[in-house]
């Protein structure tokens, strides 16, 4: 999912809209998605937020308000967001944009569900997991 496939649809536009705090990406394939910044930011494909294997991920909290403070080309694939929090270290391919865009009801229903299960609030601040040394971010 985080690789650029054969089969990806590459980007035809680009737009991050500050304001209203969305990427809106339009696709070869004639797609288009506005993806909020905090679905991004609560799915970042790094290891600060998935972990390092199934199980590890950390549930992100705090970030309706993110923005998106500069997005810098990685190659002919990805872009890498810098967040308004300090956050910059997930590489979102192509595929992995489209499939945001494309499952964002689907990721918003179990992002709120897994917020619920953990007795947290979408807008409760970011409590820092203690002992975390992984030199990826």
């Amino acid at each position: 999912m985080a690789g650029l496939t054969p089969d990806t649809p590459t980007p035809t536009a680009l737009t991050v809209h500050a304001q209203s705090r969305v990427l809106e990406i339009a696709f070869s394939d004639g797609s288009a998605f506005r993806i909020p910044f905090e679905l991004m930011r609560v799915y970042s494909p790094s290891a600060e937020v998935q972990g390092h294997g199934p199980g590890q991920e950390v549930l992100q909290t705090g970030k309706r308000e993110v923005t998106v403070v500069e997005l810098e080309p990685i190659g002919n694939y990805a872009v890498k967001p810098v967040f308004s929090d300090g956050h910059e270290s997930g590489i979102f391919s192509w595929d992995y944009l489209y499939f945001l865009g494309s499952e964002q009801a689907r990721l918003w229903t179990d992002y709120l569900q897994r917020l619920e299960a953990a007795g947290m609030q979408r807008d409760a601040p970011m409590v820092a997991a203690g002992g975390h040394a992984c030199g990826s971010h």
